[in-house]
């Protein structure tokens, strides 16, 4: 019995002794958590608010780096491509993983390529114009739209996204016609919406909240199923009388393919804890996110049904990759 222990050791082979010795001692150095969009938008603020987080379960810092551009691809293409260790990490959304590799050719697979440790927060969608555009409700903006197709500009935080998406459904569900302005985030988005080169915004509400409250921001509707408490007045789309345009990003942390399950777990497992922490919950409320805290088997099943749903939803749109 003792010489067949000692064959089964030897034959797990040495990489699979180091890939156990490194998820005991994970993690030894710093972390870096991408961001796939822009400096100072809803992703941003999740991922620097989720890695202080991180940090103090982890014993280690968690460095943001935003890695913004193509449709989140840029962001989750270089995560793809890390080292399978724990130490380069993916604050992921249905983007870069999902919509962004449906609509047109990347150079990973956005399920396959990744091992996801937890799906850690949504957040909806909300529909802002400039008020000075003289749009005041739902009913305006789509009369508007319908006496002048293709003129009202609105702009998303990027190709592919669920504020992308969220405007294709708006056009879908109210028969207009908007333009389409991508950006590498939100954050710019948002100044040139306040600026006038924009129409209207569809972005998370924690984007757009700020400038709301200072009126520089006029909210029309929340494309979730019910009323965000921090803006109650506003109402949904469904109460505006749009039907079946809701739309929210969804947040995952994910690590490279191949990377040992133990250290996922170990993520996992810190994805819950910072959950109970009482002034992470604080800030993810006043953001209008709602936390999450799946196990690795609920993340990959939760990301492969939206890759389904999403191939349905854009192959309506004719937006699937020719």
């Amino acid at each position: 019995m003792a010489l067949l222990a000692a064959i089964a050791v030897s034959a797990a082979g040495p990489a699979d002794a180091d890939a156990a010795g490194a998820a005991d001692g994970y993690p030894s150095h710093s972390i870096t958590l991408v961001n796939p969009y822009a400096a100072g938008g809803p992703a941003d603020i999740v991922a620097r608010s989720l890695a202080r987080g991180l940090e103090k379960r982890l014993g280690q810092a968690v460095v943001v780096e935003s890695k913004p551009g193509g449709g989140a691809s840029i962001g989750t293409g270089f995560v793809a491509r890390a080292r399978p260790d724990g130490y380069t990490l993916l604050l992921g959304t249905s983007a870069g993983h999902v919509v962004t590799p449906l609509m047109q050719k990347t150079p990973y697979d956005g399920v396959r390529d990744f091992a996801f440790a937890s799906v850690v927060a949504i957040q909806p969608i909300m529909l802002a114009v400039n008020p000075t555009r003289g749009i005041r409700t739902v009913a305006d903006l789509i009369a508007r739209a319908q006496a002048a197709p293709g003129k009202l500009s609105y702009g998303s935080a990027g190709v592919g996204g669920a504020t992308h998406l969220g405007g294709e459904l708006f056009q879908q569900a109210a028969h207009v016609q908007l333009n389409h302005i991508p950006y590498p985030g939100a954050s710019p988005a948002i100044n040139d919406a306040v600026g006038g080169q924009l129409d209207m915004v569809v972005l998370n509400l924690s984007a757009s909240l700020p400038f709301i409250r200072q009126g520089r921001l006029l909210p029309l509707a929340y494309a979730a199923d019910r009323r965000s408490p921090l803006l109650p007045q506003v109402p949904t789309l469904d109460e505006a009388g749009v039907h079946g345009a809701q739309s929210a990003t969804w947040y995952s942390l994910a690590a490279p393919a191949g990377t040992p399950p133990a250290i996922v777990q170990r993520l996992s497992d810190a994805v819950r804890d910072v959950n109970e922490d009482a002034d992470y919950r604080r800030v993810m409320e006043e953001q209008a996110v709602e936390l999450m805290a799946l196990s690795p088997g609920q993340a990959q099943a939760y990301v492969e049904k939206d890759r389904a749903d999403m191939r349905a939803l854009l192959g309506r749109l004719d937006l699937l990759a020719k």
